[in-house]
């Protein structure tokens, strides 16, 4: 391999780093370099598939089994950024426990015998709170976020040096035998660069030199950095970065693909967010076929927000639609159709990597890639249909390939087609969630949060201060107190004309209580901080007394400026009284940080009996904590809270909080953006396990109920024209084959762990049609005969296996024969 000077350079900043020698550290152990081609791991090319998974989004308990599904998944890559801000939530005092264990994290990645990719940052964006930025950060003086400021600069390089030589410490790095083959600096800056003019452009030199002189012995990436200084790496971050992104920035660098979308991240108010399996993997398919060899999922399990750490708006279940959803259940068809392109894509390991790319035209919208190695049988091929609406026949070396609509066909050996990104031969699922029968009838206590007055709260500033600055992070709620005195004159007599108060916010919620009785509430949204309250109010003649409740739902996480941002109240008036509008903005208000409840813990055991607790009165009051005790959910499924009923608030479970809940907020389809919230089994005990809820608006929990989340109905929907699974060919000795004589076509269906098939719900051969957990009889089928055959092939199994020429007998009219299976699994 030609070295080129930066190349060169990086290798030589590795030698110094790690004193690596021509037979390498530690035994076989050189490092990790890259031509145009591929990385080089250990002195091998390699095929990459990585999945992101967040260590704080889950539990350390739920890690070995997330970890376990990625690696069945076909990934031999986790990727996960580095919290900043969790891990330094004051300056100088450093959290590295519990779902924070990063080391722990990676040691378990490598036991799984898999590769990391380390995302350093330090901004992260990744919806999380302040972009994974420290609050305290933003209080240094003269300090520009992500820009060639020497403040900025200093407590970067400061953060970014702690964590690396954390990981050189525990030997993490691939040169010293460690899983971490990738490190990336910065997060997709082009996004900002333009705002900071000159100054972008001195810091992304700067970061890039900076994070290379560190000596990690692996290559260094910048994602989205178009200009990426050598010898870093520019990847592509997008939905389709086969077709979208420009390549690397010079010719001997690979394409790196780091962040493949596998659904879309939810803010509160959003409808439910898609991504087909199909659509991915087709993507997949694509980019390495067009000389990619590393793609990561972003996410590949999204999990939990727990606690106040999701970004603005965005709600506590992350990227639910990933291929593991938010319990680490596996979402099929998503899960094994892309375990499937995994396994297609290694049968084409050997041409990938060391053929001949070539490109034939087959016509309009349809083409070949092939990747062959002069002289010898190794060859690869990529059938493209790049129609979305019609299905192509096509000729390729002398045989005939039915492509369906936007499509890719792989032939591991230019001539068998193992896979199709379109036509999905792997099991599909439905997510259901059961009411638990042991943790039921709760006895609710309530606990009203006391309505501050300026006695309580005196006066300390003109205005209202600004409500980021004034919370500092450390709550999401923050008292604005004032008082003034209206004349009888001012009042109207008239009841049905009362005045009004408006109140201009620049976020991200409000409460209003006049006179200590609860107005309403208003907020913004993610893509519209910004907001007016406007409501008619009861003011009397006399002192009136305003309390407002500031409240924040995450602080911002991207783009430029963020220590510019500001929230909270700014101006506020009384309109429609006798004597003309009054002005309160400067009128002298009070600040109190935090609720009570928060400050005494009401949500812990001990917190709990500093409150005075009573029964659920009828008249129902905003700001109220609620708490009751329940015991362990039966079984081992994944637990959840679903909460009916309610409006806004956070919830704790034995004293930790699994987050942010917003019920009121509806999206367009009329419904909440997420009404169940996991609670981690190692969260609950097997008894007595307190719950406590602050509800902000004046709702109760009386329909609020534990959930049992399982994925136990499975299905299977194939066609005579689908390709047999992947799984029917090896590659082994250098030779391509099947690993069975008789490669058939059929359904194949896998219980959860420790499930075992219990009935067949539905079972058609024919034209049926619908989802899975949903599906129908068409109008040709042989539904009595199908299921009892199915079920002599299935019932009482773990996993089944249904050929479709099975069905060769049956007599239906039907043109294009579809067998379609609904199990139900149970222990």
């Amino acid at each position: 391999m030609a070295v080129h000077g930066e190349m060169l350079v990086f290798f030589v900043l590795s030698v110094l780093a790690f004193g690596i020698t021509s037979h390498g550290y530690g035994g076989n152990n050189i490092g990790v370099t890259y031509d145009a081609r591929s990385l080089i791991i250990n002195g091998k090319r390699e095929l990459l598939f990585s999945g992101s998974i967040h260590y704080p989004r889950s539990t350390p308990e739920m890690w070995p089994d997330i970890l376990d599904k990625a690696r069945r998944g076909g990934l031999n890559v986790i990727q996960t950024y580095v919290f900043w801000n969790v891990h330094e939530p004051v300056e100088g005092q450093f959290n590295f426990e519990g779902n924070y264990d990063l080391v722990k994290f990676i040691k378990l990645i490598a036991e799984k015998k898999m590769y990391v990719t380390l995302r350093v940052g330090p901004f992260i964006q990744a919806e999380w709170n302040h972009g994974g930025l420290p609050y305290w950060l933003r209080e240094k003086p003269n300090i520009i976020f992500r820009s060639y400021n020497s403040q900025f600069k200093h407590y970067m390089k400061k953060y970014v040096t702690m964590v690396i030589d954390m990981m050189k410490e525990n030997k993490l790095f691939a040169p010293q035998g460690g899983p971490i083959i990738l490190a990336q600096i910065e997060n997709e800056y082009n996004h900002v660069q333009l705002a900071y003019d000159e100054l972008g452009v001195q810091y992304v030199q700067w970061a890039a030199n900076m994070a290379v002189g560190l000596g990690v012995g692996v290559p260094w990436i910048m994602c989205k950095q178009k200009d990426a200084p050598d010898p870093v790496i520019n990847t592509c971050n997008g939905r389709h970065c086969g077709d979208t992104f420009t390549g690397p920035n010079k010719p001997y660098k690979p394409s790196l693909w780091t962040e493949n979308w596998t659904a879309q991240y939810r803010v509160f108010g959003d409808p439910p967010s898609q991504r087909s399996a199909e659509d991915i993997a087709f993507s997949v398919a694509r980019f390495f076929s067009k000389n990619g060899s590393l793609v990561n999922y972003y996410m590949y399990y999204g999990g939990t927000n727990f606690g106040r750490t999701s970004a603005v708006f965005t709600t506590t279940r992350y990227y639910d639609e990933a291929p593991l959803d938010e319990f680490g259940l596996q979402r099929e068809p998503k899960w094994s159709h892309l375990r499937d392109v995994h396994k297609a894509l290694n049968l084409c390991k050997k041409p990938l990597l060391w053929g001949t790319p070539g490109t034939q035209v087959m016509g309009k919208g349809l083409e070949a890639r092939i990747y062959e190695k002069s002289g010898t049988n190794i060859c690869a091929a990529f059938l493209a249909n790049n129609d979305t609406k019609s299905a192509q026949t096509i000729t390729f070396r002398g045989r005939e390939y039915l492509l369906p609509p936007r499509s890719i066909s792989i032939l591991p050996d230019c001539k068998t087609v193992v896979y199709n990104t379109q036509t999905i031969v792997s099991q599909h699922n439905a997510r259901n969630f059961i009411p638990s029968k042991v943790a039921t009838n709760f006895k609710w206590k309530m606990s009203p949060e006391p309505i501050p007055t300026i006695q309580q709260v005196p006066v300390n500033n003109k205005i209202p201060l600004e409500l980021y600055s004034l919370l500092k992070d450390t709550t999401d709620y923050g008292w604005y107190t004032t008082s003034f005195e209206l004349e009888k004159e001012d009042v109207s007599k008239r009841p049905d004309i009362l005045p009004v108060l408006r109140i201009a916010s620049l976020g991200h919620a409000i409460l209003v209580f006049v006179n200590g009785e609860y107005m309403g509430t208003a907020h913004g949204s993610h893509e519209e901080k910004n907001f007016v309250f406007q409501k008619s109010v009861p003011l009397r003649a006399g002192i009136n007394n305003i309390a407002l409740l500031g409240m924040t739902v995450g602080l911002p996480d991207s783009g430029a400026y963020m220590e510019h941002r500001f929230a909270g109240p700014r101006f506020i008036t009384i309109l429609g009284l006798n004597t003309g509008t009054l002005d309160i903005s400067k009128n002298g208000w009070g600040h109190q940080v935090g609720l009570n409840g928060e400050k005494v813990k009401a949500f812990t055991q001990g917190g709990s009996h500093r409150v005075n607790w009573s029964e659920i009165k009828e008249e129902k009051t905003a700001l109220t904590w609620f708490k009751t005790y329940f015991d362990a959910p039966e079984g081992n499924d994944p637990v959840a809270i679903r909460m009916n009923g309610m409006g806004k608030g956070q919830i704790w479970v034995n004293g930790k909080s699994i987050g942010r809940y917003w019920m009121s907020y509806l999206s367009p389809l009329k419904m909440p953006t997420q009404s169940e919230y996991h609670i981690p089994r190692t969260f609950i005990k097997p008894s007595e396990n307190l719950l406590v809820i602050l509800e902000e608006e004046n709702h109760t929990p009386e329909k609020v109920e534990i959930v049992l989340v399982n994925r136990d109905i499975i299905c299977s929907f194939i066609t005579e024209y689908h390709p047999p699974n992947v799984k029917s060919w090896e590659r082994k000795d250098k030779q391509f084959r099947a690993v069975i004589d008789d490669v058939k076509t059929g359904a194949h269906l896998q219980c959860p762990h420790d499930k075992k098939i219990t009935s067949i719900e539905f079972a058609s051969y024919g034209d049926p049609s619908g989802v899975c957990g949903n599906y129908q009889h068409g109008k040709c089928h042989s539904s009595s005969d199908t299921q009892k055959l199915v079920e002599q092939h299935c019932l009482g199994k773990e996993n089944c296996s249904v050929p479709i020429d099975a069905f060769n007998n049956f007599k239906n009219e039907c043109d294009e024969k579809t067998l379609a299976i609904q199990a139900k699994c149970s222990a």
